[in-house]
C-alpha cells in the first residue's frame, strides 16, 4: 500500500555536501486563495542536455502560500527516468514517467526522493532561483531524484509575518504531500522519500520524520493550502521513509538541563562563575534533569531500564543512564582508534560548519602520546595497548578535556530571550518567546534565591515565562502547542500525551561529533533510545570521536556515506 494512502496512527552544512543551489529571498505576497494549483505540469520540463537531466525551478507547493519567496520548490530527475518531446517553444518539455528507464540500480518507480534540510539554527531553506548541475551531481549519478523545498525559518520573517516555529517544518510537510499529491506524473518512488540535514536542519528533518502526520501540523497545513486529499479524496500523509541527520540540535524543550548537567556543572568561569545568580541557576538547572531524564523510561538494548541516581561528588553522576553514556563515549574513542592510524594529525573546528575555518592542528606520532593528550589535566582513559582498546573513567574528565561548555547558562531559552532558540519560538513579528516550562519550573522554584544575587533582574523571573507561554500565534495555538510540535520525544516517548499518535520513519541515520559544545552528548543518545524502545528497528547511530559542531563520519564522507546508506535502505 503507498504511503500516501493509510491514516494517521491513532487519531487526529554545508553548503556543498546538501547540494544547495543558488538562491535569493524574493517578495512575500498577502494569502491569495485559490491563487495557485497543487497539480505539477508536465509540459514544463527544463533539460540540460550535457548531462542528461530535466528539471523544474518555482513550483509553488501550497495553493494558499504565506510566503512566496519561500513556499516553492524545485525538481532535478535522471533524464533516463523520463519520455519527453520538446514543445513548440524551442526550450521546455513535455514528458512522462519511463518506468525502465534505470540509474544506479533505480528505475523511474524505484528511485527515492532525497530532500535537503539545510537550516542552520532553525533559519529559513531560500528556495534555488537557478539551475547548477554541480551542485547535485552526486545525488542524480546514484539514481536519485533531488527537490529542493523554500522552508521558512526563524530569520525569514518579515514586518507582516512571522515564520517562526513550526512553519519550517510545516513547509517540509506540505512540500511531502506536494510530491504525494502529484505520484502520478512525477517519476520516483514517494514509499522512499529521505530528509537530510545537520544542526538545526538535523533537528527538523528529525522532527518531520518523527511527527509524521501528526494532528498537531493539521491546522497549520490547512492555513497554508497544503495538499490533505489526493485527487480521488483519499487522505495524504507527509510521513517519510528515512532520516539523516548530523548534530541535530533538538529535544529543546529540555536542552538547558541537559546541557548544564552534561557540561555546565564541571564549569566556573562566565555566567557559571561563583557568586553570579546564573551559577546558582546552572546547579539547579543540572538538578532538574535527572527527574526528567528518569521519567523517561529510557531503556538499553537488554532492555535495562536507564536512570540517573545520587552520587557522592557532582550532581547525579552514577546509575544505569550514567553508566550507558560512558559506554558510548568509550565506544567512540575505540572507534576512533580502530578506524585511524598514527601518526595522526586532529584539526580542531575553527568556525561554524561550512565556513572553511579551521583552528589548530596537533600531530601525535603513536597512539600513548595521544592518550598522554587526553590525560593532561587528569587521568580519565587507561589504554590497552595489546588490544588497542581504551576505557573512559567519568564524565568530568572527558567534559573538561573534550567537550566544554561553549553556550552561557540558559543555553537555548535564555533568561533574557537572547538564543537563538527563543528566536526560534518567536511570538508575533519577530519578538523572541520562552518555550521550555521545565526551564519555568526551575525558575519559578528558586527565584527567591536568585533575587538575593546583585546580577538578577525581575525581569529574568517566572512571570516572564508565564506570559510568552499564554500567547497565541497567527493560528490560534499556545507555546505548549508549538514546543510539543517541534519536539521529537513527544512522539516517541510514552511520556508525552503524542506517544504513537504520529507515523514515525523507519529507517534512521544519526551521527554526531562528540566533542561539541553545541548540545549535550544527551540529545542524541536520548534520540537514538526513544526510536528503538519505539519500536524503530534500523537505527544507525555513532558519536564520532575528534569531531565537533559538524557532518560527522567516522571514515569517508558525508555526502558518498548519505548516498550509500540511501542505497541500503530503499528498494531498488
Amino acid at each position: 500500500m503507498d504511503i500516501n494512502r493509510r491514516t494517521v496512527m491513532r487519531g487526529a552544512a554545508a553548503v556543498a555536501a546538501f547540494g544547495i543551489v543558488e538562491s535569493v529571498a524574493g517578495t512575500a505576497f498577502a494569502d491569495t486563495a485559490s491563487a495557485y494549483s497543487l497539480e505539477f505540469d508536465p509540459t514544463a520540463w527544463s533539460y540540460d542536455s550535457a548531462n542528461d537531466v530535466y528539471y523544474q525551478l518555482g513550483k509553488v507547493y501550497v495553493t494558499n502560500p504565506a510566503a512566496t519567496d519561500y513556499e516553492h520548490l524545485s525538481i532535478y530527475v535522471p533524464g533516463a527516468y523520463l519520455k519527453a518531446t520538446a514543445n513548440s517553444d524551442g526550450t521546455t518539455y513535455t514528458a512522462k514517467v519511463d518506468p525502465k528507464g534505470t540509474v544506479g540500480g533505480y528505475s523511474g518507480r524505484t528511485a527515492p526522493i532525497v530532500i535537503p534540510v539545510n537550516t542552520p539554527g532553525y533559519a529559513g531553506q531560500k528556495p534555488a532561483t537557478s539551475y547548477n548541475y554541480s551542485s547535485v551531481s552526486k545525488y542524480l549519478e546514484a539514481g536519485h531524484i533531488y527537490v529542493w523545498p523554500g522552508l521558512r525559518g526563524r530569520d525569514s520573517s518579515t514586518s507582516t509575518r512571522s515564520d517562526a516555529a513550526p512553519w519550517g517544518v510545516t513547509d517540509l510537510k506540505a512540500a511531502v504531500r506536494f510530491l504525494r499529491y502529484n505520484r502520478g506524473v512525477l517519476p520516483g518512488s514517494t514509499d522512499d522519500i529521505v530528509l537530510f540535514g545537520m544542526s538545526g536542519g538535523g533537528a527538523q528533518d528529525t522532527v518531520a520524520g518523527a511527527s509524521g502526520d501528526s494532528p498537531l501540523y493539521e491546522p497549520y497545513l490547512r492555513t497554508i493550502g497544503a495538499a490533505m486529499q489526493d485527487a480521488q479524496g483519499r487522505p495524504l500523509s507527509d510521513a517519510v521513509a528515512g532520516v539523516m541527520a548530523w548534530c541535530p540540535i533538538t529535544s529543546l524543550h529540555e536542552a538547558n538541563l541537559s546541557y548544564e548537567w552534561n557540561m555546565g556543572q564541571f564549569a566556573s568561569t562566565g555566567t557559571r562563575a561563583s557568586g553570579t545568580w546564573t551559577s546558582a541557576y546552572s546547579t539547579d538547572l543540572a538538578k532538574a534533569w535527572p527527574r526528567y531524564v528518569n521519567r523517561l523510561g529510557l531503556r538499553d538494548e537488554h532492555g535495562r531500564r536507564l536512570e540517573l541516581t545520587g552520587s557522592g561528588d557532582g550532581i547525579h553522576l552514577a546509575g544505569s543512564y550514567y553508566d550507558h553514556l560512558i559506554q558510548v563515549i568509550t565506544t567512540s574513542l575505540n572507534n576512533f582508534l580502530a578506524d585511524n592510524t598514527f601518526p595522526y594529525t586532529i584539526t580542531t573546528q575553527g568556525g561554524p560548519p561550512g565556513s572553511g575555518q579551521t583552528g589548530t592542528s596537533t600531530t601525535y606520532q603513536t597512539v600513548e602520546d595521544y592518550i598522554a593528550y587526553l590525560n593532561t589535566d587528569s587521568e580519565w582513559v587507561t589504554y590497552d595497548a595489546a588490544t588497542n582498546t581504551a576505557t573512559v573513567s567519568g564524565l568530568e574528565g572527558f567534559v573538561k578535556s573534550q567537550k566544554v561548555a561553549n553556550k552561557p547558562v540558559g543555553a537555548f531559552d535564555g533568561y533574557s530571550r537572547g538564543q537563538t532558540e527563543n528566536g526560534v519560538f518567536a511570538m508575533g513579528l519577530g519578538a523572541p518567546a520562552h518555550f521550555a516550562p521545565l526551564t519555568r519550573d526551575v525558575v519559578k522554584a528558586n527565584e527567591a534565591t536568585y533575587a538575593t544575587y546583585s546580577d538578577w533582574s525581575s525581569d529574568y523571573g517566572s512571570a516572564a515565562y508565564d506570559s510568552d507561554f499564554a500567547k497565541k500565534d497567527s493560528v490560534g495555538k499556545d507555546m505548549a502547542w508549538r514546543a510539543d510540535a517541534y519536539n521529537p520525544l513527544y512522539y516517541l516517548s510514552p511520556a508525552f500525551d503524542g506517544y504513537r499518535r504520529s507515523r514515525v520513519a523507519r529507517h534512521w541515520r544519526i551521527r554526531t561529533g562528540i566533542m561539541q559544545g553545541d548540545t549535550a552528548n544527551t540529545t542524541e543518545i536520548n534520540l537514538q533510545l526513544a526510536l528503538r524502545n519505539y519500536g524503530i528497528r534500523d537505527v544507525d547511530f555513532a558519536t564520532v570521536w575528534a569531531q565537533a559542531h559538524t557532518m560527522a563520519e567516522r571514515t569517508g564522507d558525508s555526502t558518498t556515506n548519505f548516498i550509500a546508506w540511501v542505497a541500503s535502505v530503499t528498494k531498488k
